[in-house]
């Protein structure tokens, strides 16, 4: 059962018709991902998928951005027990988001990268708006993209057209998003989440055995493949994680100019 009380990371709206409105609300860092909202986001969807209350969820975000990935600030929180976010959390979100029984939307405004854009495009529909951007930026920080992005890009958008993109961080226009198959509905920003809303009511009264019935087969599709893909592209992310590029980024992110990466 969701205890709102336990997440300082993100709001939650209930509305009509069993519709959960979850939004991430780190509005000021374009709601990037440090320590403590990793850890929530690993807790959210078992805590949705055991309200009795919620027949829908519309995921979207604060301010400008959807979500803009990890937190490679000087300021990240750390996750409770006073360590970075693990591994294993990085597991449980996308496992525990595929298997929520629900149907999950994202509305997505502004930039979604890294974590940011593998959370949005493993929800079962996309609402995107007009100057959404999406992208896979691991690699620009020296990092493997191994946190859900090797799993749901390629079977969007076809093998070598993802790799092109997690290997370059290249950012992705909503249109172009839509046409390579990652979103749903294109709409103006101040439609997105309306857009999301009208969906999502009507899934929520909609048949919610046969929905289930309908998602859950195909999730577990997606789940065989990240079953297969998801512990070795973690663990490759972090080995980078200890690399001499990876160190770099951080610096250069710090100090605000270019990194100089060597290939080690």
């Amino acid at each position: 059962m969701l205890n709102e009380e336990h997440y300082t990371s993100m709001q939650f709206e209930r509305r009509d018709n069993g519709v959960m409105v979850v939004t991430f609300d780190r509005p000021e860092k374009l709601n990037a991902i440090d320590g403590r909202f990793h850890y929530e986001l690993a807790r959210l969807w078992p805590d949705l998928d055991a309200d009795p209350t919620v027949k829908a969820v519309v995921v979207t975000g604060a301010g400008r951005a959807f979500c803009a990935g990890g937190d490679f600030s000087a300021s990240r929180r750390p996750g409770p027990n006073g360590t970075e976010a693990s591994m294993l959390e990085a597991r449980q979100i996308v496992d525990n988001l595929l298997d929520c029984q629900m149907p999950v939307l994202s509305a997505v405004r502004g930039y979604a990268m890294g974590l940011g854009a593998t959370i949005a495009l493993l929800c079962d529909i996309v609402v995107a708006g007009r100057g959404t951007k999406f992208a896979d930026t691991h690699v620009n920080m020296g990092i493997g993209a191994g946190d859900g992005g090797q799993v749901i890009w390629p079977l969007l958008m076809g093998v070598n057209r993802a790799k092109y993109f997690l290997m370059t961080g290249e950012h992705l226009p909503a249109e172009e998003a839509y046409a390579l198959g990652l979103v749903n509905f294109v709409e103006d920003e101040e439609q997105v989440l309306e857009k999301a809303l009208a969906v999502a009511d009507r899934l929520a009264t909609g048949p919610g055995l046969a929905i289930t019935a309908s998602k859950v087969p195909v999730n577990r599709y997606i789940k065989m493949i990240s079953n297969l893909v998801l512990p070795l592209s973690l663990s490759m992310e972090e080995a980078t994680m200890k690399s001499e590029d990876a160190k770099e980024a951080r610096a250069a992110f710090q100090e605000k100019r270019a990194p100089a990466f060597r290939g080690i």
